[in-house]
């Protein structure tokens, strides 16, 4: 009976020991095989057979990591200190080389994003970091990019989430916004006042040419003067309007006196 049971308990062992050398991967997952220590080749997906003890797994995903980098302190070029997060998206695209090349690429990509994402911020003025955010997205990304294609990782994209500033800081841009829209306004206003000299002296000078537009004009003027609620109007009369009126008058009392 003892011989019975240890047959069973070999049986049961091999049963185990070819039981356990099949692995699946999923669709998105690679595994990494090394045969005594040494790179063999890359497997998956599907059903796999890893001999135990002589052949070792590491299971790689390939899907998009997306990771937040923790918020860094950076001093911009005009000595403005403020507080810049981040989120980075990257993807293993060769297994081997994340697996030898790196000891974790998962932690090696964040701190690289750290450093790089204070290292070219620094570089860049305050306004830039504000309203240029997508160049300076895109530089961050090629420089990462670059860094990580040893270690068989792709930077897919790089976005700068939150420009934290202090309160004094807040309020000395809105200081210079208000002061910006005030020049605007003044600007604005000092060309329509230049426009509107422009039309009345050429205005001016047609008036000028036709002493009867003049006439007509102050005829039109005296309309609209009346068209309003005024009891009583007292305005002067240009000698030029009765000129013409004087001269008839002085031919009719001429004719007849003779």
């Amino acid at each position: 009976m003892s011989t019975m049971y240890g047959v069973y308990i070999i049986i049961g062992l091999a049963v185990a020991f070819f039981a356990s050398a099949f692995r699946v991967l999923r669709e998105y997952e690679r595994g990494v095989i090394f045969l005594l220590g040494r790179f063999w080749k890359v497997k998956g997906p599907g059903l796999i057979i890893v001999i135990p003890v002589i052949q070792k797994m590491v299971r790689v995903d390939l899907r998009t990591v997306v990771m937040d980098v923790p918020s860094q302190d950076v001093i911009s070029r005009d000595n403005v200190s403020v507080k810049v997060n981040a989120v980075i998206y990257f993807r293993v695209i060769d297994p081997e080389k994340a697996i030898i090349q790196v000891e974790s690429f998962n932690m090696a990509t964040s701190q690289l994003a750290q450093t790089t994402l204070r290292s070219v911020l620094g570089q860049h003025e305050l306004d830039e970091m504000l309203s240029e955010r997508d160049k300076l997205n895109a530089d961050i990304q090629r420089i990462l990019d670059q860094q990580t294609d040893a270690w068989g990782v792709k930077v897919a994209n790089v976005e700068i989430k939150h420009v934290d500033l202090d309160e004094s800081m807040i309020r000395a841009i809105a200081r210079q916004a208000e002061a910006e829209r005030e020049r605007r306004a003044k600007v604005i206003h000092a060309e329509g006042e230049l426009q509107a000299s422009v039309k009345l002296l050429e205005a001016s000078q047609i008036l000028a040419q036709q002493p009867q537009a003049l006439q007509l004009r102050y005829l039109q003027t005296l309309t609209e003067i009346a068209g309003e609620k005024n009891s009583t109007i007292v305005f002067p009369l240009p000698m030029d309007l009765i000129g013409p009126l004087q001269k008839l008058l002085d031919k009719h009392v001429g004719e007849e006196n003779r």
